[in-house]
């Protein structure tokens, strides 16, 4: 079983940067692969960047890569997503989902999902 609680969001201007976390309870954190996804009012949920268990591996979306980066502290259990040079349409909940590598990334499937952190940027 494993938990997951965001932290971080909140409101920038454009062009500026955040840091989100995810913080994971559960023995099993490390055999997990990470991934953050957002969801914006009246569009669907959608990946953001994923990570392997090992870190060795990362996958990003298409409208995300070059500003955005994933990592994990094992040690910490916890996932990072760094963004910079945001856009108003990075605005978003944003949610972090451990599982499988592919399935996060292929098909939105997660085996545990966090509750949210909301990021909005401003123009």
């Amino acid at each position: 079983q494993v938990q997951l609680v965001e932290s971080g969001g909140g409101l920038v201007q454009a062009g500026g940067s955040l840091r989100v976390s995810c913080a994971a309870s559960g023995r099993t954190f490390s055999s997990y692969a990470l991934g953050w996804f957002r969801q914006a009012p009246g569009k669907a949920r959608e990946f953001v960047a994923a990570i392997s268990w090992s870190g060795g591996s990362t996958y990003y979306a298409d409208s995300v890569k070059g500003r955005f980066t994933i990592s994990r502290d094992n040690a910490k259990n916890t996932v990072y997503l760094q963004m910079n040079s945001l856009k108003p349409e990075d605005t978003a909940v944003y949610y972090c989902a451990a599982g499988t590598l592919l399935r996060l990334v292929r098909t939105l499937y997660a085996d545990y999902w966090g509750q949210g952190t909301q990021v909005t940027v401003s123009s």
